[in-house]
């Protein structure tokens, strides 16, 4: 290039910049002034896109300031009004529509746009309640007497060349009445005002088009004014709601840019109405071109598979481990038991040779003695000390009428025979006990547990094939010694007892005087003046008719009678203290087969041996007590059955009879009071389970049982019998072998072939007659016994009495008059009903106060703690689960079904988002759930009422319940949602909805507990059906008046369905900003409350459960 082209070329350059730079000063200047002097610079191609960029600056501080001034009215649905804004007022990626008004406008759009103030005008017209979006009140430019063009739909006016105009003034409105012309396109101007507003993100606005058929400018849906032929078509005339503005939001299937151009999704892509880009699908979902919305259903096919093989892996795993645990335990057992088997075998056959030779050397020394002796044969002392074998004293002892084994705990090494030793405490006990039964006193309960066997010193036992080798050999070695105590009378027992390896438990004797128990609504007797005493190391058996009071007596021993007014005195071991405080160590077994019969024998007698017994107890000892209670009850060959329902068969009834007992057995107690444990039973069963309490009184044990008609055999293995009358009167208390002898004195003999205790009964039930041959009439028996004891006699019997004329009787008490013989005065209706009222809430107080009664525990056991207990039932409640695996597998295929079934129905609206589908979610999952928690406590409320009133501790239980029932309040949204999530693709995430379906099955959890626990089971179920569909109702019900709305904040479906619908209406942003605002406004919904109606949800759920406890441990029954 040459130095003369060069200099001219360098010369246009500075002439060009010189000519932009004073444009830009003369546009600087422009702009300030705001009065456009100069229009060829808009044509200016290199000034053109700078005038743009201050424009749009002007246009981002005026949508700045008036997101400021309106954010107090609208912070319930704009969460940060400076990111909501931008978002809707962003226009810096493209300004062409604004470079086109520009040159349209001719410089003149500054004086067109819409100042803060009337902006501000036009916005808060959302927020009253008018007739219609389209209409704006009567304003300065636009009102009765001034009505311009520029207040038609999509048209504007400018202001007066000289007016100066401050787009960020939010207080006046200007006036704007010149120059009117259509509205620019990415812009709206609408009906009643004369000014132009930029279209936000997500909508199109173009300019319209007159349809002449119809006479509407398309797309929007204004028609021309009458009367102003020359009015044409403007730009777009409102920005609203999607309900009121649908015109103006970009078209679902395509995708706005800019305000001013829709491009149609491609194929691969899906575009949401209002969307300004085109989003790419997911892998293995199909989206065709102009597509609004994805096919995800994949996603939730994948999901459910996924969650089907979890749920496979989890149930099919575990319950093949408790299966191959099961059988490497019965592995071990069976050894254990066959080499204990064969180990006794070997030292019976080492006994029988020792024995035998013995008895040779004894012959052979005695052969030679007469072959070299001349001496006379005279009895040889040394040869019982050679055998070893002392002459046994069972003068008198009868022999029993069937063998038995022992339950009595030995020690490995018996003790040499050939040196005396001194009585040991419970030989004295019972010698003194047996010597004089009707005089010996209270005594002083003894100490601590001592341990069951021996376990070898140095050696820790820990596997599984030790514990069972240490407990079978205890057992084979009990086994052994019963060969030298074949009576197991207690006569019979002295011998044994002399032992001092016999374990030794802390002893109870009640004594009881005037026992008296009279029902509060009727005043009616239910026991009547009552005197005597169970003791230990005795089974004591009660009998009478129906109606006697005979569970009534035991309940009222075992501090469980309620409802009764109870007068005289109960003393325990001669000290006037609550048998609660003896709780441990008592077991009580109830007349109803009250086991879980979904767990098997083993498992059912191993939970309670675990949550009773000391815990100092060591295992080896803990698995050698469940194993005496199997080996005794003869449940060896069912131990690994399930027990069974009332649905599902199981065990045979006496089998379980022996499991209901085995129950009380394994905790080693005390006194042992039980309700009718042989009824259902055959004579063999009843035997075989008298053998095992007998030998629970081998160790101590008071041992108190109702008896309905037993058999001679089974009579004859009672120590001790309490006779109860109708009424509650005592008929005969004492010595069951003197029973006879008692009637005898009174001239009523049992006729031969006749069973003694069936013919007393029928004596007492008034079916045999006795005054023909004795002159007694059954009426009179309670009175003679009284007399015969020298007991008082009530005051309404003294006249009886009397007429008896007894010696023994006190001759003051024959001019006793009988006060029952006076007139009882009938009370009135009301008076009848009003004391019926009262009964019942003394009734229910009772309860309540015996619920919450705390005494000190005299029993010196240490039980485990709460946190133990709490491991122990959360072991049981998940086996129990696992073995519902079906039942769980059916509440899952229905939810799955709900979701799939909702989710079609039930698209999501974007003007509502997704409300409609989110309030059948919420009935529906809360129905389901509810129905299913019913389960957790509903059908187990009679074991736990036993388990509790035992002492297992009721925080433990619930806690274990609640905690596996997690799993399922886990589970249940993803199973319910991999269906509806997928079918209605809501804006808002996965994970948004699966937090607040999981807050909202762990809230309808607890009430569900709640209902289950304070309802009967029909009355729960009806509860839980109800309950969801009529919150529901409440919740979304216009909240017209106060009352309404604080019933509204109560239910718990107004705040799950408030956080559903705010998870998500957050997504919708740009041209959805008006929308949102209404739909919360309308609703009372607020943006920033997801997490409170989370908390509430959860603070729900937990407060439910805390009344769900509390309930259960208030209005339990003994």
């Amino acid at each position: 290039m040459s130095f003369k082209n060069l200099k001219g070329s360098n010369f246009g350059t500075f002439l060009s910049l010189g000519i932009l730079a004073l444009s830009l000063v003369h546009w600087v200047h422009f702009v300030q002034s705001q009065d456009v002097n100069d229009y060829d610079q808009i044509d200016n191609p290199a000034v053109l896109p700078l005038i743009t960029q201050i424009v749009y600056g002007r246009i981002s501080n005026v949508t700045a300031i008036l997101s400021r001034d309106i954010s107090n009215r609208s912070s319930f649905c704009v969460k940060d009004p400076e990111d909501d804004w931008n978002q809707a007022f962003n226009f810096s990626s493209n300004l062409d529509f604004l470079t086109s008004c520009i040159q349209k406008t001719k410089g003149d759009i500054t004086r067109r746009l819409c100042t803060a103030a009337e902006m501000k005008f036009y916005f808060n017209n959302f927020f009253v309640k008018a007739e219609s979006a389209n209409y704006l009140k009567p304003n300065r430019n636009c009102n009765l007497t001034s009505w311009v063009s520029g207040c038609e739909p999509g048209w504007a006016c400018s202001v007066g060349q000289n007016q100066q105009v401050d787009l960020r003034n939010s207080q006046d409105m200007p006036s704007r009445t010149e120059n009117c012309q259509p509205c620019c396109e990415g812009f709206f101007c609408p009906h009643g005002l004369t000014c132009m507003i930029p279209c936000p993100s997500g909508s199109y606005c173009p300019m319209a088009t007159l349809n002449k058929a119809t006479g509407v400018c398309e797309p929007y849906i204004y028609q021309l004014p009458p009367g102003k032929p020359n009015h044409t078509c403007g730009g777009a005339n409102i920005w609203a709601d999607v309900g009121s503005s649908g015109e103006v939001f970009c078209s679902a299937g395509s995708y706005c840019p800019t305000t001013v151009k829709r491009i149609p999704c491609s194929s691969g892509h899906y575009c949401r109405m209002g969307s300004t880009s085109e989003k790419r699908c997911f892998k293995l979902t199909s989206c065709n071109a102009n597509t609004a919305n994805q096919n995800i259903h994949a996603y939730g096919i994948m999901l459910i598979a996924a969650l089907i093989t979890l749920l496979l892996i989890i149930y099919n795993c575990s319950d093949q481990v408790l299966i191959t645990r099961g059988r490497r335990l019965a592995k071990s057992r069976e050894k254990a038991a066959r080499s204990a088997r064969e180990m006794a075998q070997a030292r019976q056959r080492w006994k029988g040779a020792k024995d035998a030779a013995k008895k040779h050397a004894s012959g052979l020394q005695a052969h030679l003695s007469r072959t070299f002796s001349r001496k006379k044969d005279n009895p040889d002392p040394e040869k019982l000390k050679i055998l070893n074998e002392p002459k046994p004293d069972t003068d008198d002892l009868p022999t029993p009428p069937h063998p038995s084994t022992s339950n009595v705990s030995l020690s490995t090494s018996v003790p040499p025979k050939g040196k005396q030793k001194e009585p040991s405490e419970l030989m004295q006990i019972i010698r003194k006990i047996e010597d004089d039964p009707e005089n010996y006193k209270g005594f002083s309960i003894g100490g601590e547990d001592t341990i069951v066997g021996n376990v070898p010193k140095g050696k820790q036992i820990h596997t599984h094939s030790q514990i069972f080798n240490y407990a079978y050999s205890q057992i084979e070695k009990e086994k052994a010694q019963q060969q030298d105590y074949k009576d197991l009378t207690f006569s019979g027992v002295v011998k044994m007892a002399a032992n001092n390896d016999v374990r030794k438990r802390p002893l109870i004797e009640i004594s009881f005087k005037d026992l008296t128990l009279t029902l509060k609504a009727k005043n009616k007797h239910l026991l009547r003046c009552v005197t005597g005493k169970i003791k230990p190391g005795r089974i004591t058996a009660v009998m009478g008719p129906s109606g006697a009071g005979k569970t009534t007596f035991l309940s009222a021993l075992a501090g469980k009678a309620i409802g009764c007014n109870m007068t005289g005195l109960i003393l325990v071991n001669g000290r006037n203290v609550s048998i609660h405080s003896y709780k441990k160590i008592i077991g009580f077994v109830p007349q109803d087969d009250i086991v879980h019969g979904n767990l098997t024998v083993e498992e059912n007698l191993w939970f309670s041996a675990k949550c009773r017994l000391s815990a100092d107890l060591s295992k080896p000892d803990k698995v050698l007590v469940v194993e005496r209670a199997i080996e005794s009850l003869g449940l060896q060959t069912v131990r690994d059955s399930l027990v069974g329902t009332v649905e599902k068969r199981g065990i045979s009834g006496g089998q379980r009879k022996r499991v209901n007992v085995g129950l009380e057995m394994v905790m080693e107690p005390s006194l042992l009071i039980l309700d009718e444990p042989t009824s259902g039973l055959d004579s063999a069963s009843s035997q075989l389970l008298l053998r095992a309490l007998r030998r629970e009184a081998l160790e101590g044990v008071n041992i108190c049982m109702v008896v309905h008609q037993p058999s001679y055999a089974l009579f004859k293995m009672f120590d001790e019998l309490v006779l109860l009358a109708k009424g509650g009167l005592t008929v005969y208390h004492g010595s069951a072998k003197k029973v006879e002898e008692y009637f005898a004195s009174l001239g009523i003999n049992v006729p031969d072939r006749i069973n003694p205790p069936d013919h007393f009964i029928d004596i007492l039930e008034g079916m045999v007659t006795t005054e023909r041959s004795s002159g007694v009439s059954y009426r009179e028996l309670p009175l003679r016994w009284m007399l015969y004891n020298g007991y008082s006699v009530p005051p309404d019997m003294r006249s009886s009495a009397a007429q008896l004329a007894l010696p023994s009787m006190d001759e003051n008490l024959i001019h006793e008059i009988n006060p029952a013989g006076a007139q009882i005065e009938e009370s009135s209706f009301a008076g009848e009903l009003w004391q019926d009222v009262k009964t019942n809430v003394e009734l229910h107080h009772d309860k309540i106060r015996l619920n919450f009664l705390k005494s000190k525990d005299l029993s010196n056991r240490r039980t485990p703690g709460v946190f133990q207990q709490y491991r122990y039932f959360l072991g049981r409640v998940g086996k129990q689960r696992l073995r519902e695996a079906r039942i769980q597998a059916v509440d899952y295929l229905i939810l799955l079904l709900a979701g799939a079934c909702l989710g079609s129905l039930a698209k999501g609206s974007d003007q509502t988002f997704g409300a409609i589908g989110y309030t059948y979610t919420i009935i529906a999952v809360s129905l389901l759930c509810k129905i299913a928690a019913l389960r957790s406590f509903s059908p187990d409320r009679l074991q736990y009422w036993r388990e509790s009133a035992s002492g297992m501790s009721s925080l433990a239980y619930f806690l274990a319940k609640d905690t596996v029932d997690h799993f399922n309040t886990v589970i249940k949204p993803f199973v319910y949602l991999s269906m509806f999530y997928f079918f209605t693709n809501p804006r808002s995430s996965f994970a948004d909805n699966y937090i607040v379906l999981l807050c909202l099955v762990y809230c309808v959890t607890g009430i569900a507990y709640a209902l289950a626990i304070f309802f009967e089971q029909g009355a729960a179920q009806l509860s839980s059906v109800l309950l969801p569909v009529v919150l529901t109702l409440i919740a979304t019900r216009p909240q017209d008046g106060q009352i309404l709305k604080i019933l509204a904040n109560v239910c718990y479906p107004k705040w799950a369905l408030e956080a559903f619908v705010i998870a998500n209406a957050e997504r919708y942003s740009g041209v959805w900003l008006i929308t949102r605002c209404g739909a919360l406004l309308k609703s009372g919904y607020n943006l920033n409350d997801w997490s409170l109606c989370i908390i509430v949800l959860v603070f729900t759920g937990f407060v439910c459960r805390v009344i769900a406890f509390l309930c259960m441990v208030a209005f339990q029954k003994k």
